[in-house]
């Protein structure tokens, strides 16, 4: 078993700026890669951003590419979204997520996850 806690949820205004940790306890040498997703209400749970643990290579969504970073502490226990440049369409809830099984370039499918986190609220004002 893998446990996920956000962190660093908040309210910005449009153009500032957020960073959000998932830290990652219990079996932590099974994860193969850490994702996070969102969810605006009353839409689909979407793809921002993942990082494989063996190999660090990252994986972003088109709508975050340049504005959103994915990094990894040494251990790989904390995985952390640097937000920059935030949107009012950025506002959701967001997931940090574990895949447990190995991949050169980490997924943006969620079925790929196995272990989710509670979530954290973003909420940006225009």
């Amino acid at each position: 078993q893998v446990q996920l806690v956000e962190s660093g949820g908040g309210l910005v205004q449009a153009g500032g700026s957020l960073r959000l940790a998932c830290a990652a306890s219990g079996r932590t040498n099974a994860r193969g890669a850490m994702g996070w997703f969102r969810q605006a209400p009353g839409k689909e749970r979407d793809f921002v951003a993942a990082i494989g643990l063996r190999t660090s290579s990252t994986t972003y969504a088109d709508s975050v590419k340049g504005r959103f970073t994915i990094s990894r502490d040494n251990a790989g226990n904390t995985v952390y979204l640097q937000m920059n440049s935030l949107k009012p369409e950025d506002t959701a809830v967001y997931y940090c997520a574990a895949d447990i099984s190995f991949k050169w370039v980490p997924s943006y499918a969620g079925e790929e996850y196995d272990y989710w986190g509670q979530g954290t609220q973003v909420t940006v004002s225009s």
